[in-house]
């Protein structure tokens, strides 16, 4: 499984009349493939809409972005254009199993890393080892590093209800020492940026 996160930037108010358009051919889009999520920025880097789209493989991805070149109801017929747009193809860390959904949120922080060359593989054995028991404080949504695109970024997103959820959460991850995981190499990220996000209406994740 790969996911492809496609994230546009838009002008001020600009990007609920995106979404919007959107919502208007969703469900003729999922007759190719389906959606895991689609999301604006709240609170970060402003005026941003992200959708993040699951395929097999590559293959599976042009497949459908080929049927699609012909059609005249994607890409949404929007009164407005991006002024920026970036494509990432990321895979998903081996023992997670899917990207969540539901309602579960509303709230989402979008957690993005820089990874020192070669130590990815240190950081995924961290986690792997304490996911199990921070998970059981608050749902993650899905952690992926990238493949294509920016190369050693690692991205982790988690659902909140609230922003003082988020940081009920975090107070007691800090306290009882689950979270972060321990048991990530030293100098593992060279850098780190976070984004708090809301879904859109028909997102599958909300």
């Amino acid at each position: 499984m790969i996911y492809e996160v496609r994230t546009y930037q838009f002008k001020p108010r600009e990007a609920n009349v995106f979404i919007e358009a959107f919502g208007n051919v969703y469900e003729y889009r999922q007759k190719f493939s389906p959606l895991s999520g689609i999301f604006y920025t709240d609170i970060g880097k402003l005026n941003q809409v992200i959708h993040v789209w699951p395929y097999e493989d590559l293959a599976h991805r042009d497949r459908v972005r080929s049927e699609l070149a012909s059609s005249d109801n994607w890409p949404p017929k929007s009164s407005v254009k991006p002024v920026l747009m970036q494509s990432e193809i990321f895979l998903p860390l081996p023992f997670v199993d899917k990207f969540a959904s539901g309602s579960i949120g509303p709230i989402f922080e979008w957690r993005s890393y820089t990874v020192t060359p070669g130590l990815m593989p240190g950081v995924v054995e961290g986690w792997e080892a304490a996911i199990e028991a921070r998970t059981k404080i608050s749902p993650l949504v899905m952690a992926m590093h990238t493949e294509l695109g920016g190369l050693n970024k690692f991205v982790h997103i988690w659902a909140y209800e609230s922003l003082n959820h988020r940081q009920e959460v975090r107070a007691e991850c800090m306290k009882t020492g689950v979270w972060p995981p321990s048991g990530s190499p030293k100098g593992a990220y060279t850098d780190q940026e976070n984004r708090i996000l809301l879904a859109a209406p028909f997102s599958p994740v909300k």
